[in-house]
């Protein structure tokens, strides 16, 4: 079985450390700030929609976007671990998940270096495949990402007589980009009511399949 997980929200609570670096970028361009707890509606989309939605809506152009996401990298590059904390019970969740043979993957909207980094210093030797956003490659919920992990991890399996095959893959969020990515690559999706997204509108947007602590997803692999 492969296990595809979104990043924040998902494994970890970045958003302390996501908001810091959105009001340092801010205040570095001369815009007003944010309390950290209006965050979580802001994320989701990659650091470029976060930083459109932090703007007054009269700044809300690509050369302002452009402008703060430079203050922003720098800053947060330097100051991604220093707040982030994995969820309870996600470390030995996936210590389980591996232990038990299954494949396991990072999709996530957040820019590729910083992804890479994350997951390195929480989750070392966990994941076989870690995709975040890259150069003229769609975010999610453009399933381009999950045939990118896919398409590596049977790059992966080359020498052994295994392909990857869709039934056999499920898709763990904590938002409706996830669910929209899940749909779109044909997977089938499972989110956590413990991210950025509320359990309340999960439910109101059809979400059927969710679960409130870690280890509930073993329920749902064979």
């Amino acid at each position: 079985m492969i296990i595809i997980f979104d990043l924040d929200g998902t494994l970890l609570n970045t958003i302390d450390d996501l908001g810091y670096a959105c009001n340092y970028a801010l205040e570095q361009a001369g815009f007003p700030t944010h309390p950290i707890e209006a965050y979580p509606a802001m994320v989701g989309n990659g650091i470029g929609n976060l930083i459109r939605r932090a703007l007054p809506v009269e700044a809300r152009t690509e050369e302002t976007i452009l402008r703060v996401r430079g203050y922003f990298v720098p800053y947060y590059d330097a100051h991604n671990c220093d707040y982030t904390r994995p969820y309870e019970g996600i470390p030995e969740l996936l210590q389980t998940l591996r232990s038990q043979g299954h494949q396991l993957a990072v999709a996530s909207n957040k820019y590729q270096d910083a992804t890479e980094k994350i997951v390195a210093h929480f989750f070392p030797g966990i994941f076989d495949v870690v995709l975040g956003e890259r150069p003229n490659i769609p975010r999610k919920p453009d399933p381009q990402i999950v045939k990118d992990i896919l398409d590596a991890l049977n790059g992966k399996m080359a020498n052994k007589s295994y392909i990857v095959h869709r039934p056999f893959v499920h898709y763990v969020g904590d938002s409706l980009v996830d669910r929209d990515t899940a749909v779109a690559a044909g997977l089938p999706f499972i989110a956590c009511s413990w991210g950025f997204v509320p359990r309340e509108k999960l439910v109101e947007a059809g979400v059927t399949r969710i679960i409130d602590k870690p280890e509930e997803l073993l329920s749902f692999l064979p």
